[in-house]
């Protein structure tokens, strides 16, 4: 069975990397290491893919160090000198400024623009053209509903995305992974279980929306693909729009229509 899912695992993300076009030969690719189940994942499945594929690219593992007390950048440190990984660790306060006084109300935006601010950073001090992410298809699904519901927009983070005029191109191989399968697919390969010293690890807003989207797939199976698929067929025509653009759109009534 665990071969069916490695299989399974290598398709959906070699779809990906296909359909968005995210990878090239000769590529220098930083990859964000967390130490959670999605980003060894990442590392475990692009590390993987260069011994059957028929271009080349070298991969860096980054890990921004929040921290925290309790900080498993040293455990993290051993298990890639031990899978044969190049690990660069950033030891940060990020965390700690997050979860300050002066910024209670959303420690989690502080926090992950700060640590995606170094990421660049560091990619770029590496001399990377692209960053991958570990996000899945539940981090995309759920970035939707969190914009919607505390942003009051309508937007996702992107499978592939240019920044700097191209210079830098962050890239989501897991895209078209469900959480789940990601979290079964550690299991399989006894990936170690890093334990997260954030103290809003269990009481974030992406929480909340996870646990109100379970909800609902629980209900009917369908519900996760429909909304994934949601985002790419956008009908412009039915979502509200500023004056300026609906009288645009509207037809004239000296046409007769």
């Amino acid at each position: 069975m665990s071969g069916f899912r490695d299989r399974a695992m290598r398709r959906a993300v070699g779809r990906a990397i296909h359909h968005y076009d995210m990878i090239a030969d000769g590529d220098r690719i930083a990859v964000g290491l967390s130490g959670g189940k999605d980003s060894l994942t990442l590392m475990w499945t692009l590390h993987e893919r260069l011994s059957r594929i028929p271009i080349q690219y070298s991969l860096h593992a980054i890990h921004i160090d929040p921290g925290f007390e309790g900080s498993p950048s040293g455990l993290l440190d051993a298990y890639c000198q031990k899978e044969g990984y190049g690990l660069r660790i950033e030891d940060t306060d990020y965390g700690i400024r997050a979860h300050s006084e002066e910024n209670r109300e959303n420690p989690c935006f502080l926090c992950a623009r700060l640590r995606r601010q170094r990421l660049f950073e560091v990619a770029h001090e590496l001399g990377c053209n692209k960053l991958a992410l570990g996000h899945n298809m539940d981090d995309i699904i759920e970035t939707l509903f969190l914009n919607m519901c505390y942003a009051g927009e309508i937007s996702t983070m992107v499978p592939c995305q240019s920044f700097f005029k191209g210079k830098l191109v962050v890239i989501r191989p897991l895209a078209h992974v469900h959480e789940q399968a990601i979290h079964q697919f550690a299991k399989d390969h006894s990936f170690p279980d890093f334990v997260n010293p954030c103290p809003s690890a269990r009481t974030s807003k992406r929480l909340e929306i996870k646990r109100m989207l379970n909800r609902l797939y629980q209900k009917n199976g369908k519900i996760k693909g429909n909304i994934f698929r949601s985002m790419s067929h956008v009908k412009l025509d039915y979502l509200l729009t500023s004056g300026a653009r609906r009288k645009s759109t509207e037809p004239s009534l000296s046409t007769g229509a």
